[in-house]
């Protein structure tokens, strides 16, 4: 479908502004559906072929099959905590990533903040390239006064192209210095079925992701910019007397997501990656492809209820506290109590805390002593049979070795 010109959008945000309204601005990329048409539930084609075949690589032979989507192209269900692929169908699979791109806008552009590059309440001038950035658009131009912190709204919640260029410009100069920014970043973070070639989205055959890719970069910037679910859980945005809804449909229908973005191009279909707090676990989940925002929706829902009832965030071990005593005449007191050394915590079927089994293999020599925080060997869990984690076993306490007389006693005690 055509793009919005500069001019249209300039006459719009005028007629717009006059009279405030709640806006739906034409959508990632190719989509142009009316601004009036907040509901509208658009149909792309259905993903061609058998439908993707789903797995769980968490789940036990207690654990139901992860649901069939056959309307989505690909999905993943991942725990933010853990890293952990509690479902996933076709997840590496390459696809056209739409506005979902904005996840790594948003992501250089938090970290500018971190770095002290950017402050959010710095005015950023605004390009002729933004301006007329085509697509969904927050409805700045050349003459807006909008701080980064302005633009992040618009970008993250009303999903707004120029919201997109205004800031890669501001933190790389250029859009294809940014994208380089962009494409390093990916890889760094294993995104390994992902290349950019623009800050928005905008389609563009050599650009693509993966479900996988999503979750991935997801999880870090659940991880390091946690304010960004700060702005994505709003339903709403306000600028310049504009207010535009949301594109994520999944906000308004489950109050346990907060995030994060939406793509939408002919060529994507309509892509939604939530994430949500359900019980002790943040769950991510992206559903790639779907026909309508309401197929998504329902894609989405279904795999966070099947996270949520059967998986679960169990912490195995935690980081000094005892779990054995090592006895050893080599020691002056005669043993050193044992405790991982990290906490641990993973990802389980919900039926499977109470058959966890640990053991330790000693592989440290007690002559000269053991000093607090001193590996002295491995503790290794299990889950029945299967090596799920290990960590380092380390001593707990400071213990001197065993003196001359001490030695002397022992050995004399032997024969009494």
């Amino acid at each position: 479908m055509k793009k919005s010109t500069g001019i249209s959008l300039m006459v719009l945000s005028l007629a717009m502004a006059a009279a405030p309204a709640l806006a739906k601005t034409p959508h990632h990329g190719a989509h142009a559906a009316a601004p009036s048409a907040k509901n509208k539930d658009t149909a792309t084609a259905a993903p061609t072929g058998p439908a993707p075949v789903p797995d769980s690589p968490t789940a036990d032979k207690n654990t139901p099959a992860p649901p069939t989507l056959p309307q989505a192209t690909a999905y993943v269900l991942m725990d933010a905590a853990t890293g952990a692929i509690l479902a996933e169908a076709a997840p590496d699979l390459q696809v056209a990533p739409a506005s979902l791109t904005k996840l790594m806008t948003a992501h250089i552009a938090f970290q500018a903040l971190h770095g002290g590059s950017l402050k959010s309440d710095q005015v950023v001038p605004i390009s002729v390239d933004a301006w007329h950035a085509g697509g969904s658009t927050m409805f700045i131009d050349t003459t807006s006064t909008v701080t980064v912190d302005q633009l992040l709204h618009g970008l993250i919640i009303v999903s707004g192209n120029d919201a997109a260029v205004a800031l890669a410009e501001q933190i790389a100069g250029t859009q294809s210095a940014f994208v380089q920014i962009m494409n390093k970043d990916a890889a760094a973070m294993g995104m390994t079925n992902t290349v950019f070639t623009n800050v928005d989205g905008l389609p563009d055959p050599a650009e693509h992701t993966s479900a996988m890719d999503v979750a991935i970069l997801s999880r870090n910037i659940i991880a390091d910019e946690p304010e960004f679910l700060n702005i994505s859980k709003e339903q709403s945005y306000t600028y310049n007397n504009i207010t535009q809804a949301s594109w994520n449909p999944v906000l308004a229908h489950d109050p346990t997501v907060d995030g994060m973005k939406t793509g939408l191009t002919d060529a994507s279909g309509h892509c939604i990656d939530a994430t949500a707090l359900r019980g002790n676990m943040r769950l991510i989940a992206v559903v790639m492809g779907g026909p309508t925002w309401t197929a998504s929706t329902a894609a989405i829902e279904a795999l966070l209820d099947y996270g949520q009832k059967f998986f679960t965030d169990e912490k195995v071990a935690t980081a000094g506290q005892q779990l054995a005593t090592l006895a050893s005449d080599a020691l002056n007191t005669g043993s050193v109590a044992i405790g991982p050394g990290a906490d641990i915590t993973l990802t389980l079927p919900s039926d499977a805390a109470g058959r966890i089994t640990h053991s330790i293999a000693y592989t440290a020599d007690l002559t000269p002593g053991a000093t607090k925080g001193e590996t002295l060997g491995t503790i290794t869990y299990t889950l029945d049979g299967k090596t799920i984690a290990t960590t380092p076993a380390i001593a707990l306490a400071d213990e001197a070795p065993a003196s001359f007389v001490t030695k002397l006693k022992r050995k004399l005690s032997k024969y009494l």
